[in-house]
């Protein structure tokens, strides 16, 4: 069996979070739990402000304070997925994008690593204090759905998300 774990993001992984990135960019991907890579001028810039997100005294405005993960595939150290834990919701992460966002490498999905690293993830949040948390997903994206209630999750209700032009389903995971 295949073993995986959560590591923080740090220099050495510079190689496998660029070849990353470059895959979702080329599937056209959405970045979900990758923080500001979408908009990163360099490896080490997105490792800045990926660490500026974890303390509320370098945290941006409007923004809440989080813990970004790699997931990594110890046999060979491949990232393939990447999982943002927000410790706290504002009002639009309590509409729809909840404590949790995560995305699969396009070359490793269908293969449970989502189900794995969301299950990796929910003791982080527990270590925070938190007895439960909220995630959500695109009404349409069964993939997800299926990660999130594999891990306990309960559905909430769906909301439609004028900005976003889309239904979200919300779920609430109990620690």
């Amino acid at each position: 069996m295949e073993r995986f774990k959560l590591v923080r993001p740090d220099p050495t992984y510079e190689r496998e979070v660029m070849a990353y990135r470059a895959e979702m960019l080329e599937a056209s991907s959405s970045m979900d739990g990758m923080g500001t890579m979408r908009q990163m001028k360099s490896y080490a810039d997105w490792l800045e402000k990926t660490r500026a997100m974890e303390r509320k005294e370098t945290l941006p405005p409007d923004l809440v304070t989080a813990d970004l993960y790699l997931y990594v595939r110890e046999s060979d150290g491949k990232v393939v997925g990447m999982i943002q834990f927000r410790h706290y919701l504002n009002a639009v992460l309590a509409e729809h994008g909840g404590h949790i966002g995560y995305s699969v490498r396009p070359s490793e999905r269908r293969k449970g690593y989502a189900t794995g690293m969301l299950a990796a993830c929910l003791p982080k949040c527990r270590e925070r204090g938190l007895n439960r948390v909220l995630i959500t997903c695109k009404q349409a994206n069964e993939g997800s759905r299926r990660t999130i209630l594999a891990n306990g999750g309960v559905l909430e209700n769906a909301v439609y998300v004028e900005s976003e032009h889309d239904t979200f389903e919300r779920y609430w995971i109990t620690l």
